[in-house]
């Protein structure tokens, strides 16, 4: 088979391969050769299999793991191992399953389940197909130093978490999913590598300094090199897609990608991700996590946008989350001073910040969503993510403070919102589990100092250091580990029938997937706590409050689709009354 890889600096390269035994490669060294057409490529031709373990050699250096190595049998340090990927059996036909109507579950597969494998979270597919969900999205899977992480500090951009089960388990697990009618979406993180075991500095200008970032010096997508750096990171991305039978990525925090490119890396990678779905014949999809508020993101090519599909809307988070807890730190303050005009404003214009001043940056940020031609499904709403409940100090969910009643409302302004819904792990049964920030990081001084930042970093806020779970405990990771036996118990059966109710209705209601954003109409009395939205014909009232609500819904024929509490119609006068810490859809008759 064909070695190859890009060493711009080096005067000499040889591919190490690892004596497989008797019937498979022979070991050795054997020297690589510039590649006439390809400058800074080096070439080799060599005897190996599927599983046959190499690695590269730089002018004489240690022997390191290749860039590109779509396995890393022992971790990020190892060898890597030769994946033919022919040699999987896929079971299940796939035409595809596009995000249009999709309602998404972000799952975290090490705490999905105690054993913390793709294999084990297949075994739990049904769940979700019970549950209504579309598609699973898989927060990352790349490898990264030790057994059990978030996935965020990974490295080998082309390889799967040996612990999770390595590229077969992810392939199995796609596969189970596609039998099942799942899309599966993936995590994957552009703008940084995690601090350990990243061999790509030695390889070339993979970095640069040109920006800095939180996490250092910038992946190199503007400098010079930066033509091979982009074409590893759009690889990567369509391996995923192609190899894996991905149907859609999510792109992590494309806000700390730096790129002062006339031709942006996200819309590069948006067209070449577009020609591989025509290629395969089946839809593919890639959603962006920003915090920029600039629509060109999601704005089609033609029209002068990047072209991505949808991103994630941290503006409908942050105003319900102030409407149902009352938090106004941080970036919560642009919110609570006035969370109901909040809300309504993200349900009706996308963003809350369009150019509006944001006390929390201290500027005007964001440029208004053309709602005529911006769909609502291209925003990705969500009353919970692994971000907004894992960095908090205790990693605690709403469930942790919130009533049944309360869960039930940010439910229903979730599931029947104009924005393709996401739920997170366990947030379908109110989880009483956490889901707190927890590394297995090999190196002492890392973890020492991962350790001792996060305490610094909550202690600023009036923590005490006692109180913030230890990332490297594995303790830690374990309180985080879903409970199944709860979900069948008490108020936790109750939420999840409630959810399955309301995603039910989502697919049985066409007005409830409506993608003009300018036809939503949005009533609220902040004082009294009610909060009601218009979507065609049907009507969703929420109650916050305590106390019974009296909510005009302005129509005197209504029945009642879902309801948390029991709850009659409109009377004469069109008024709903809608008990305390409650919610209910109705549909005008």
């Amino acid at each position: 088979m064909r070695f190859e890889v890009w060493a711009p600096r080096a005067e000499r390269v040889d591919l190490v391969l690892e004596d497989a035994g008797p019937g498979g490669a022979e070991g050795g060294t054997r020297a690589l050769a510039r590649d006439p057409e390809r400058p800074g490529w080096w070439t080799v031709e060599a005897a190996a299999q599927d599983g046959t373990r190499y690695r590269f050699a730089l002018d004489g250096g240690p022997a390191l793991p290749d860039p590109r190595s779509a396995r890393q049998p022992d971790g990020p340090d190892g060898p890597s191992a030769v994946v033919d990927h022919a040699r999987f059996a896929w079971r299940a036909p796939w035409p595809g399953r596009g995000l249009r109507d999709a309602v998404l579950y972000e799952l975290h597969v090490g705490t999905y389940t105690r054993e913390g494998t793709l294999d084990a979270a297949a075994e739990r597919l049904g769940h979700l197909v019970d549950l209504g969900v579309t598609h699973v999205e898989l927060m990352p899977v790349c490898p990264f130093p030790g057994r059990h992480g978030w996935g965020y500090e990974g490295v080998s951009l082309w390889a799967v978490h040996e612990p999770y089960g390595g590229p077969d388990a992810l392939k199995r697990f796609v596969d189970a999913a596609h039998a099942a009618g799942l899309g599966v979406v993936l995590d994957v993180v552009h703008n940084h590598l995690g601090p350990s075991g990243n061999h790509l500095p030695a390889y070339g200008p993979y970095f640069t300094d040109t920006h800095h970032t939180p996490w250092g010096a910038a992946v190199n997508l503007d400098a010079p090199g930066s033509d091979e750096v982009r074409a590893y990171l759009v690889g990567s991305a369509l391996a995923w897609l192609r190899d894996y039978h991905v149907d859609a990525l999510r792109l992590d925090a494309v806000h700390a990608l730096c790129d002062t490119r006339a031709r942006p890396f996200l819309e590069e990678l948006a067209t070449a991700v577009d020609a591989l779905a025509d290629e395969l014949g089946r839809p593919l999809g890639l959603i962006a996590e920003s915090d920029l508020n600039d629509p060109r993101l999601i704005t089609p090519r033609p029209r002068g946008g990047l072209g991505l599909d949808a991103q994630w809307s941290d503006d409908f988070h942050h105003a319900l989350h102030t409407a149902l807890t009352g938090e106004s730190h941080g970036y919560y303050a642009d919110f609570a001073a006035a969370p109901f005009p909040a809300l309504e404003k993200t349900l009706t214009h996308g963003y809350f910040h369009d150019g509006t001043y944001s006390g929390f940056r201290g500027r005007a940020h964001g440029r208004p969503l053309d709602r005529e031609r911006t769909p609502a499904y291209r925003l990705v709403g969500y009353a919970q993510t692994h971000d907004q409940v894992g960095n908090r100090a205790q990693g605690d969910r709403l469930s942790a403070t919130l009533s049944p009643g309360l869960l039930a409302c940010a439910a229903a302004l979730t599931l029947t919102g104009p924005f393709t819904p996401m739920l997170f792990m366990g947030e379908e049964w109110a989880a009483s589990t956490p889901w707190q920030f927890f590394t297995d990081h090999t190196d002492p001084e890392l973890a020492r100092a991962v350790r001792q930042g996060r305490r610094r970093e909550f202690a600023a806020h009036g923590w005490a250091r006692e109180e913030i779970p230890d990332p490297q405990d594995p303790a830690t990771r374990e309180r985080s580990c879903l409970d199944w036996a709860e979900r069948e118990k008490g108020h936790h059966a109750r939420v999840l029938g409630w959810y399955r109710e309301l995603i039910a209705l989502r697919r049985e209601r066409g007005d409830l997937t409506d993608a003009d954003l300018a036809a939503v109409r949005v009533a609220h009395d902040a004082g009294a706590r009610w909060f009601a939205v218009r979507r065609g014909d049907l009507r969703i009232v929420v109650n916050l409050a305590q106390s019974v609500a009296e909510v005009p819904l302005g129509v005197r024929h209504a029945r009642v689709l879902a309801a948390w509490e029991p709850v009659e119609g409109p009377d004469a006068d069109g008024t709903v009354r809608l008990p305390g810490e409650s919610c209910a859809v109705l549909a005008v008759e």
